[in-house]
């Protein structure tokens, strides 16, 4: 068997070690003083750098990376003694003996699509170049240890030499049919034994990643390719994240299981990953494209309104009215700004929202409409889409057991739009309440133990259990419990009651993904006084009501109010909590409840529109709420 790096051409050894001691002796410093006690260390390079430094090299590195990525390790083990002679500082140090470079293609030719294809798009001709996929982990097994390399001696003449199990076959070992020394005299022994202790080992770990559905047309499958992690790269990723993955992609043998035809089947062995969790919800807003909202709202100074019923407008224009399920799409979409507390404890900033109805009222084409709507998201029944459901599930794969990512965790960073709500699955239901109010999964399935992210807007639609009946509690409507409803920030419903009127209107029935982003990530509103006052007052009247749902008259409450009245505040293009803005969250929760406690009307949502003059229409609805809450006031 051939060495890996020590058998290569010693030329490239020292260019490649030149190149490090240029590019990268401060991070060859920085791992010579490490006092960390793991044994692999890595040491990153850009691409882009190699290419611009030595064309040559960069070409060889990326048409045959199965042979130059271990000569880049052994140049690193040439370049720390190069540093270590060369530097009176690092006297006494001892060169480090596992430094793994990692090769990092961002800015570089190698993000073309023809070396970056998507997962669905891999082919043969992509085996054995430095390859790079973009997807999400949906799959991910336990860390084991796994052979790396071994010494046998021959009988005869005494030579030594490494053999490296093939990870292709199971990481089996197939030994020389000669003996392999280059001596004067050919030795030709046959006979070879074991050298004891002369085993090493690396962490290992296999998961699964999938390309993303939004890159996908109708119809489309997405596909997923397996991955093989190595020492520092081992729990470097958890399902649900989204990585860049470069590697080597080859072929390995299907595990042998009974009834199941053994075949090859493709793996990227990779050597970077490349996590981009924190680039999920990041949108490059042209300014050109800043200053027309700041132009629409300047023209709507005076009526502000008035422009938001425009934007509110653009809400699934195929649908017509339903003003307030708009504005309750609308603020759920936007959400609301994360709050710590002094003692560390985070509460959620996402908004939630579940609309109950009848078939036939649009709730589906809601659904969708978010879900083309979010730069990040996934749409899926109760049931899930995979057999982790909407959570996480431990499944069997190749006779091992690994963590599958359902669509809450799939969806982290973005909108999990689920329909069919009440359907979902037993193990669903005992973790869902977690995922949505702490926004993780904590998991200690078939000895798997870990806490996975669900940073995730859910956007929640169900069929009432038959007939609707206003009289009974909306959890026995839906058959959905009390504490998980409360979990919802608003909560419609939607009933298809006989309007004649409204039919008719309906038979003669500025928002686009980019503007929602913006103040996403603009604004972090925060509540004025007089926001707070009304706020408190309206709480204040929840907890003495006697008609409100105990699951209601909750600490949770008023955070949704302060959730939605962030979200109305960003939605009108504003850095601050006013007045306004915390009036509209109470007319959402409102909408919410099937009695209400300050406006005298709620109506049905579903046969809500919008109003001509909703500036006008407010200072009503403000004059009667403020009477009702300044009455509360006065009593406490």
């Amino acid at each position: 068997m051939q060495s890996k790096g020590s058998g290569g051409p010693p030329d490239h050894v020292h260019e490649l070690a030149r190149f490090l001691i240029r590019h990268h002796s401060d991070d060859l410093r920085s791992i010579l003083l490490s006092q960390d006690p793991m044994l692999h260390h890595p040491l990153l390079v850009q691409f882009a750098d190699l290419l611009e430094a030595d064309p040559q090299l960069a070409q060889l590195l990326f048409s045959r990376p199965a042979e130059f990525l271990p000569l880049f390790d052994d140049a690193a083990r040439l370049a720390q003694g190069i540093v270590l002679d060369g530097s009176k500082q690092l006297a006494g140090l001892v060169r480090k003996e596992f430094v793994h470079v990692r090769i990092d293609v961002s800015g570089s030719p190698l993000e073309f699509p023809e070396t970056s294809p998507r997962i669905g798009r891999v082919r043969v001709n992509h085996r054995g170049i430095l390859l790079t996929l973009k997807g999400t982990v949906i799959r991910s097994g336990p860390i084991k240890m796994i052979e790396g390399e071994r010494q046998y001696e021959c009988r005869k003449c005494k030579h030594r030499f490494k053999v490296y199990p093939e990870l292709e076959t199971g990481n089996s070992i197939r030994l020389p049919t000669s003996c392999p020394s280059k001596r004067a005299k050919l030795c030709e022994g046959i006979h070879f034994q074991f050298v004891e202790e002369s085993i090493v080992c690396h962490d290992y770990q296999d998961i699964k990643i999938q390309e993303s559905t939004k890159i996908l047309g109708v119809g489309c499958i997405p596909r997923s390719i397996p991955i093989i992690l190595m020492d520092d790269l081992v729990d470097a990723v958890k399902a649900g994240d989204d990585v860049i993955v470069t590697g080597v992609l080859t072929a390995k043998w299907s595990p042998d299981l009974k009834d199941v035809r053994c075949d090859l089947e493709p793996v990227l062995i990779a050597n970077y990953v490349r996590r981009i969790n924190e680039l999920k919800s990041d949108i490059d807003i042209p300014d050109d494209i800043v200053k027309k909202f700041e132009q629409f709202w300047s023209y709507f100074k005076d009526t502000p309104l008035k422009g938001r019923n425009a934007i509110l407008q653009g809400v699934c224009p195929q649908v017509f009215g339903l003003f307030t399920v708009k504005l309750a799409v609308a603020l759920t979409l936007i959400g609301g700004v994360q709050h710590v507390d002094a003692s560390g404890t985070k509460i959620r900033g996402e908004s939630h929202l579940l609309l109950v109805g009848d078939p036939g009222t649009g709730k589906s084409q809601f659904l969708k409409f978010a879900a083309k709507l979010s730069n990040r998201s996934v749409i899926t029944t109760g049931l899930g889409s995979t057999s982790a459901g909407l959570t996480v599930t431990a499944v069997k794969d190749g006779g091992e057991w690994m963590l599958e990512a359902g669509a809450l965790v799939l969806a982290d960073g973005g909108l999990c739009c689920i329909d069919e709500f009440d359907s979902m699955r037993e193990h669903d239901r005992a973790t869902i309440h977690e995922a949505m109010e702490q926004q993780t999964i904590s998991v200690a399935k078939a000895g798997l133990v870990t806490t996975l992210s669900t940073r995730t807007i859910v956007f929640a639609a169900t069929n009432p259990k038959g007939q609707y009946d206003p009289t009974q509690s909306l959890s026995v409507n839906t058959t959905l419990s009390g504490p998980l409803l409360s979990r919802f920030d608003i909560v419609l419903v939607l009933l298809d009651t006989k309007n004649p009127e409204w039919d008719v209107i309906v038979s003669s029935h500025i928002l686009s993904e980019r503007y929602i982003q913006y103040v996403k990530g603009r604004f972090k509103p925060i509540l004025t006084k007089e926001a707070e006052r009304v706020i408190s007052s309206y709480y204040q009247l929840q907890r003495r009501s006697a008609i409100q749902n105990a699951a209601r008259t909750t600490v949770r409450m008023l955070e949704s109010l302060i959730r939605l009245a962030q979200a109305h505040a960003r939605l009108m293009f504003r850095n601050e909590v006013i007045q306004l803005d915390a009036i509209a969250a109470i007319l959402c929760i409102e909408s919410s409840m099937t009695i209400s406690a300050v406006v005298d009307s709620v109506g049905n949502a579903l046969h809500s529109n919008f109003t001509e003059n909703p500036d006008q229409e407010y200072v009503k609805q403000e004059k009667i709420i403020l009477e009702k809450l300044r009455a509360i006031d006065e009593t406490s």
